[in-house]
């Protein structure tokens, strides 16, 4: 019975892997690459584009055509003015203020208040650690 399973597995298992590797063989590739007398010339299969190449210290190089160049600089355009308008929202915001002297003696009051039922509570404590001692002879 095992044996069988493990069987069934292995079918399964290589059954998917096929199917994996005949998807990829049929689906194109986004870009097709063809040699010209200049260069490379590199087709976006998707969106008809074409850019040309080409071949630079073992790598392939590809400069952008007018009408990618001109998307480009729409996109940085676009990004340009949002960081401006972002700096613009930025500088509008008024900086925080230092507290006023009112809120200063508020918080010192506060603090003082803390610190000195603090140091009760740690001399309640030192007095019951002395009361716990053992007292000297007083004979």
């Amino acid at each position: 019975m095992k044996t069988s399973a493990v069987a069934i597995a292995m079918l399964f298992v290589s059954t998917g892997t096929n199917a994996q590797q005949a998807h990829q063989q049929t689906q194109p590739s986004r870009f097709q690459l063809e040699r010209t007398e200049s260069g490379i010339v590199r087709l976006d299969t998707e969106t008809g584009a074409m850019t040309l190449c080409r071949e630079e210290n073992g790598s392939l190089a590809c400069r952008m055509q007018p009408d990618e160049r001109a998307a480009y600089e729409q996109e940085l355009d676009r990004l340009e003015k949002r960081v401006t308008a972002l700096e613009e929202r930025l500088s509008q915001t008024p900086p925080k203020a230092l507290p006023s002297e009112e809120e200063v003696e508020q918080s010192l009051s506060i603090m003082e208040k803390f610190m000195r039922r603090f140091m009760a509570i740690v001399g309640e404590f030192v007095d019951e650690r002395r009361a716990n001692e053992p007292q000297p002879d007083r004979t």
